[in-house]
């Protein structure tokens, strides 16, 4: 090092900073749509006295800023108070969260440890009750929030949040019937892709990239990411989140096939059962059970009835064909800012034990799957999945991709 070097002053380091690099960038919906989220959350907040909210989640904060937020391994936040709407974000970003979010930001440097803390006390300032995700924040992270802010009350608004993301705005109702209409592209492009002796990351691929084109065409100033696909052949189809791998297709294979476009933070998906070339009879009929359940589940999504009530109506169907002990999950559950690694309403759900009555507004899965154990004539996974809005005197399908024998014996 030279002697300039050693005698030069230290560079000024500041623990956090906040840039308006560029303009604000169009978000995935108009700024009325986040005030009105955010009118909701704080009459909900006011209810509870509580004035001010911590965000830690991909899902809450994309839900209320616009932000969706790439963590490898640092924190992020969104604050919201009576009055302010503050995205956290470290520095890597730079400029990126301020552009996407619908408030003001606020970055962290590493010059030194825990200056994403430092942040947060910045813009809370001396409250007293601060609202959290109890099922977000880790413990670590907690004492972190007791330590910087002065052990302020800590409540849970986690489930707060929950029901308000469960009924969807027409603004998100709209953006995920798009997703739905990029589901069923991506599918017939997978379709067009089956043929014995391909791949399955093959025929993955081209669901993946027609949706990826069909999203940057019909969304041009939406940021690309996430959208994948899963698509299973023989055994592969027992799990209904088994990965793609290079096994390739066998003539009387049991397929699986599952699109997932994602269209800023918000997922849709696509799954059918497929056969190449040609079905058995034994697979035949438990595919066939499995469309009757399926189908079963469309016509009762309604106002008024309890997932619950739903659950119960296909376990009877499937236990008079002697198939209930081959279910291996629920029927469905909610859309909306969601993926395979972050977000979950898990109070819309079609299960045994969630009595959530449907609603105008709510936007659900029917998925039935049945799945018969590797050496059992019929082995496989057997799985139909549309999506459904809940409207006030029944429930639109916004899935148009065909299900059964009757349309997905390929080849």
């Amino acid at each position: 090092m030279s002697d300039n070097a050693s005698n030069s002053p230290a560079i000024k380091r500041p623990d956090f900073f906040s840039i308006d690099n560029g303009d604000k960038a169009a978000l995935p919906f108009a700024d009325a749509e986040y005030h009105n989220r955010l009118a909701g959350l704080r009459a909900r907040m006011a209810a509870r006295d509580i004035p001010a909210v911590l965000f830690t989640s991909m899902h809450n904060i994309a839900y209320y800023s616009g932000f969706l937020y790439c963590a490898f391994g640092r924190p992020y936040a969104c604050i919201v108070t009576a009055d302010q709407c503050v995205t956290i974000s470290a520095n890597i970003d730079f400029g990126q969260p301020w552009r996407r979010c619908i408030g003001e930001n606020v970055i962290y440097t590493d010059w030194q440890r825990n200056n994403y803390w430092r942040a947060v006390k910045h813009v809370l300032g001396n409250v007293t009750t601060v609202g959290v995700e109890d099922d977000h924040l880790t413990l670590a992270q907690r004492g972190l929030l007791a330590e910087f802010l002065g052990n302020p009350q800590i409540v849970d608004m986690s489930g707060d949040c929950m029901q308000q993301r469960m009924v969807k705005s027409a603004a998100e109702i709209a953006l995920i019937t798009e997703g739905a209409r990029v589901c069923d592209i991506g599918g017939a492009a997978i379709r067009d892709a089956i043929k014995v002796g391909a791949r399955e990351i093959d025929v993955a691929m081209a669901g993946r990239d027609a949706m990826e084109l069909e999203i940057a065409r019909a969304f041009p100033d939406a940021e690309y990411r996430d959208t994948w696909v899963w698509f299973q052949s023989g055994i592969n189809t027992d799990g209904a989140h088994n990965p793609v791998t290079a096994r390739a297709i066998e003539s009387g294979d049991i397929l699986s096939l599952n699109t997932f476009p994602m269209i800023s933070g918000y997922y849709t998906a696509l799954e059918r059962t497929l056969f190449a070339e040609s079905v058995d009879d034994a697979s035949l009929g438990y595919w066939n059970t499995n469309v009757a359940a399926h189908e079963l589940g469309l016509s009762l999504i309604k106002p008024g009835v309890s997932c619950a009530d739903v659950c119960a109506e296909i376990n009877t169907l499937f236990a008079e064909a002697d198939c209930l002990q081959y279910r291996s999950f629920g029927y469905g559950h909610s859309f909306g800012v969601l993926s395979h690694y972050y977000g979950r309403e898990a109070g819309l759900e079609i299960r045994e034990d969630i009595d959530t009555v449907l609603e105008p507004g709510m936007v659900v899965s029917i998925e039935p799957m049945l799945t018969i154990p590797e050496g059992a004539p019929g082995a496989g996974g057997y799985r139909e999945h549309d999506i459904l809005v809940v409207t006030e005197t029944g429930a639109t399908n916004i899935t148009g991709f065909p299900y059964g024998p009757d349309h997905n014996v390929v080849g």
